[in-house]
């Protein structure tokens, strides 16, 4: 994303301090200082050297997940996921979508309080999903957790936004309703059938990228003359409900009885089942002045609450003292994990592609970006015949001697 906003131009929007704690429905099993040291204490006096051994496995599922960009920058590309994976991290990486990431951590000597705790409560806040999420989900999100994350002054779809004007597209303002397949000289030719405003219409391509997920809860367009005939891929999505409450923070439901002395901006919660908000957080502006401040604790802020069904108004009320407004989103925003599954495939059809089938991988901004330059890169080799860039072995040997 980074790299992305060099391009564009963008600005980086200034970060605001704050605190974070972790809360089990009865009192905090964590909790954030300003002091580095010491936060590093509490964790091993918690947890022993847990969260180093965390450290240890996620630097080196990252290391070798960085390789992607020195194999796309040489032009190489693969035909599915798993090839993917395995110029990555060879088989352990491919076993990553297969096993759970409390597996994982286990075997590495993660304690499973540790697990319980801080794990649970990571993977809550991004996927809204228990442990049991596959490893190499896990690691990306737990890599993200880790460090500071990137946010654009204006807000992130300014990235989109720019990268589309960019690239200098015709885009045509309408809902895709199906595809159909024909024949020209020898090749797939694909006419795209579309609902706009001014009604309906089609359009003809050599190469067509699907970035909608193919299943049954998500996908509403259909597949014609395709032989064999392609079908909705098996998965579900999580739902999620995002309530962005303008409000009195009841800091009592913590363990705060006093509002001004609670410290913390950032809310996570272990997996407890009478715990009914993933994550809350006190929320700034898309664009951070350098006089902004955040709002004392005692007065009213907006606060981001994530939870897997819509809050009830007993749930605001335990939450808020009071609120002048809740606005709700509700949507399926990721992938019920199941390690059992395969992964989605890349080619659908001879210059048919898929893009959205990394989110069973694991699902962020940086893993949609790495799946669309491969897409790009494989749909570029496959028209010119460039096979010896695609799926290639020991690519980072050939790599170095490309340097």
């Amino acid at each position: 994303m980074q790299d992305f906003v060099k391009i564009l131009g963008l600005k980086h929007r200034r970060e605001v301090a704050g605190k974070s704690a972790i809360f089990s429905g009865e009192h905090f099993v964590l909790e954030e200082t300003d002091w580095y040291l010491l936060n590093l204490f509490r964790l091993w006096w918690h947890y022993g050297i847990s969260f180093l051994r965390l450290q240890m496995w996620v630097e080196e599922v990252m290391e070798k997940f960085m390789r992607i960009y020195k194999y796309q920058a040489h032009g190489y590309a693969f035909s599915s996921l798993e090839e993917l994976l395995r110029s990555l991290g060879g088989e352990a990486f491919v076993n990553m979508t297969q096993r759970s990431v409390a597996e994982s951590l286990l075997e590495v000597g993660v304690t499973q309080r540790f697990v319980d705790d801080v794990i649970a409560a990571v993977l809550r806040s991004s996927y809204g999903q228990s442990v049991l999420v596959p490893a190499f989900a896990g690691a990306m999100s737990l890599a993200g957790a880790q460090g500071s994350t990137w946010a654009v002054e204006g807000g992130n779809k300014l990235v989109c936004s720019g990268l589309l004007k960019l690239t200098k597209a015709n885009v045509i303002s309408a809902r895709v309703t199906g595809i159909s397949l024909h024949r020209s000289e020898g090749r797939a030719l694909y006419q795209v059938h579309y609902e706009s405003p001014e009604g309906q219409g089609s359009a003809f391509y050599d190469l067509v990228v699907l970035t909608t997920p193919l299943h049954p809860s998500r996908s509403n367009f259909t597949f014609d003359n395709f032989d064999p005939p392609i079908a909705d891929l098996p998965g579900s999505f999580q739902p999620s409900v995002t309530s962005v409450v303008h409000g009195y923070l009841n800091s009592s439901y913590f363990g705060f009885p006093d509002p001004k002395l609670f410290p913390f901006t950032s809310i996570l919660t272990t997996d407890t089942p009478e715990l009914f908000f993933h994550t809350m957080d006190n929320i700034c502006p898309v664009n951070v002045s350098a006089a902004f401040r955040r709002k004392q604790p005692q007065e009213a802020a907006v606060w981001r609450v994530l939870s897997p069904r819509p809050l009830d108004k007993p749930q605001l009320k335990t939450l808020f003292r009071s609120y002048y407004s809740v606005q709700v989103a509700e949507w399926p925003t990721y992938p019920r994990y199941d390690a059992a599954k395969a992964l989605p495939p890349v080619v659908l059809h001879e210059s048919l592609f898929y893009l959205s089938g990394v989110e069973w991988v694991a699902s962020s901004m940086e893993m949609t970006a790495v799946a669309a330059k491969n897409v790009a890169l494989l749909a570029y080799n496959r028209w010119h015949q460039q096979l010896d860039k695609i799926d290639q072995k020991d690519l980072m040997h050939k790599v170095k001697t490309e340097l």
